[in-house]
């Protein structure tokens, strides 16, 4: 039965999901910041061609048709801002072409056909995708939704030059679908993690809590492309908390500014549920008139009196992997239960199966794993948890043929 639930069609995960809404590579960075807030999404797909004229660059660039060629979410923003050139003239610095902040690999982002199976697609993630581009049944539909969408941005479309609309198919998409057929991978799914070789402790990411926040740059960078996180540790090397791309998608550009200017503790208390302290933005801003960067406090102050702060919006997606979309952080910082910078963890005996809960739980695609004392032992994601239900089912399905 598990294997013959690996070899389904990747198209069953795709019922009900929205049409994947785009942007082309020729636009702007300023332009992406705007969907990102009108739209109300954590993520929005780049394609390669421009969806209401064609274009001759796809071909140039050696592409065969339109396609996505990577995605952009605030954290992609923010850390850009952060660099010093850029935080000295950020309004400047968002009317650079978006291609910057596109790898120049494309295995983050790839495309599958419906009819593949989801063995299919969990060896793409095991090779490093992040998110499988799946085209949508063509629906009579199609016209208005465009037109609803071009209504609300005009350079956003959710069709391309081929006529048709796509859907993101996420890590967690697939490990939901695995817990809601979990019995049929006991007794795998019950067993301790650290019997499973799924702890990562290769890309434990950490920094020091009295360690400058500018240091996180490299490793927010890293942990974003691996969909991790990094651990915010004291000088017992105990864990305290996190900062992670699911913590910074919820922040506006303004947060750049304290990344530069505060340290990683203090960085947890900026983004941290609430709203950062009236101490702690002060202290933004003094250091930023410091170091002479009048563009970047203005845009603290902006924000600090709520003047850049919009109306709220609603997520059309529901499967966005780092949480409910940005509508939560319009609709104020007290909308989240949970601290924003409080990491989840769990213990090398905890089961295979209460891992997956718990990191489905917060809607994040990692679990921290700490010892007895709360030292930091490592981290397992969910695609070392698609590893073990690949080869589990590769080994039922050698013994069904013996």
């Amino acid at each position: 039965m598990a294997v013959s639930l690996l070899t389904r069609q990747v198209s069953d995960l795709c019922l009900g999901k929205p049409a994947l809404k785009s942007l082309s590579i020729s636009s702007t960075i300023g332009d992406a910041l705007l969907a990102l807030k009108r739209l109300g999404e954590n993520f929005i797909s780049i394609w390669n061609c421009d969806h209401h004229h064609y274009n001759l660059s796809a071909v140039d660039r050696g592409f065969k048709e339109c396609q996505c060629v990577g995605k952009v979410c605030m954290v992609n923003i923010i850390c850009f801002l952060c660099k010093e050139e850029n935080l000295s003239n950020p309004a400047t610095a968002l009317q650079t072409p978006l291609s910057v902040l596109i790898p120049k690999s494309p295995c983050l982002v790839r495309h599958l056909e419906p009819n593949a199976s989801l063995l299919d697609a969990i060896d793409l993630i095991q090779e490093g995708a992040q998110n499988l581009v799946i085209p949508l049944e063509s629906s009579s539909k199609t016209s208005s939704r465009k037109k609803l969408v071009q209504g609300t941005l005009s350079n956003i479309s959710t069709v391309h030059n081929n006529n048709r609309q796509y859907c993101w198919l996420t890590q967690e998409d697939i490990i939901r679908y695995l817990l809601n057929s979990i019995g049929l991978f006991c007794p795998t799914a019950a067993n301790p993690i650290n019997s499973l070789d799924i702890i990562d402790t290769r890309n434990k990411m950490a920094l020091h809590y009295d360690d400058p926040a500018s240091s996180v740059l490299p490793f927010i960078s890293r942990s974003l492309e691996i969909q991790a996180s990094v651990a915010i540790v004291d000088s017992d090397g105990k864990l305290v908390g996190e900062i992670s791309p699911f913590t910074l998608n919820y922040c506006d550009e303004d947060v750049a500014a304290a990344i530069a200017t505060l340290s990683a503790g203090d960085l947890l208390a900026y983004v941290d549920c609430g709203g950062p302290p009236e101490d702690l933005v002060q202290l933004v801003k003094k250091r930023l008139q410091e170091r002479n960067l009048e563009q970047a406090l203005e845009l603290v102050e902006e924000y600090s009196s709520g003047a850049s702060i919009s109306t709220s919006y609603s997520s059309s997606s529901s499967d966005d992997e780092f949480g409910m979309g940005r509508s939560a952080r319009w609709m104020g910082y007290s909308a989240r239960v949970v601290r924003r910078s409080e990491a989840i963890v769990c213990y090398p005996w905890s089961s295979l199966v209460a891992v997956m809960i718990q990191a489905l739980s917060r809607r994040v695609s990692y679990v921290w794993v700490v010892d007895d004392d709360g030292t930091l032992a490592g981290i397992v994601s969910f695609a070392g948890m698609m590893k073990v239900f690949r080869e589990r089912s590769r080994t039922m399905g050698e013994g069904c043929l013996n």
